[in-house]
């Protein structure tokens, strides 16, 4: 199977038109598509997906879904912070930036105050910046830049999960 990763974003206003927005991977090598293999490994793990962007976490739940995971999804931070309080989530991935409320790491400081030991990566379609460094140094596990590939994110998931306990 192969699997390639885009986004579409389409904005449309009765009487003012559309905007189509296309996301593509940027790079400067040559983009194939992503193998299925023994390398890429899921598990049955359960994972909150945090992500302003509703495109973002339905594409997200997706990978998550074909690796076997069991994924929720939430809009915010705080929303995150709340939905911790009464379930639980193996691993979180934060999006680090999300304008209309608290990042990635803000959430994950607040969280670890009631759960120190909560697994978390981060995640964001920016170039690494010093709220990404404070949330490391915070104990997240790793930065995972956007767009998301099925490898990457695989990969990612089980370094952090299978850390022991913090």
């Amino acid at each position: 199977m192969r699997v390639f990763l885009c986004f579409i974003d389409v904005e449309s206003t009765p009487g003012s038109g559309s905007i189509f927005s296309i996301y593509l991977p940027i790079t400067r090598e040559p983009i194939g598509a992503i193998e299925l293999s023994e390398e890429i490994i899921g598990g049955d793990e359960t994972i909150l997906v945090v992500d302003d962007d509703a495109t973002q976490r339905e594409v997200t739940v997706n990978l998550l879904e074909k690796l076997g995971y069991q994924a929720t999804a939430v809009e915010s931070g705080e929303q995150a912070f709340d939905y911790l309080k009464n379930n639980k989530a193996d691993l979180l991935i934060l999006d680090m930036v999300m304008p209309a409320g608290i990042d990635g790491a803000e959430a994950y400081r607040r969280i670890i105050k009631m759960t120190p030991s909560q697994k978390a990566i981060i995640v964001s379609g920016y170039a690494e910046s010093n709220r990404v460094e404070m949330a490391l140094k915070l104990g997240v596990g790793a930065y995972l830049r956007k767009p998301l590939t099925l490898k990457s994110l695989a990969a990612a998931l089980r370094r952090e999960l299978d850390k022991p306990g913090k």
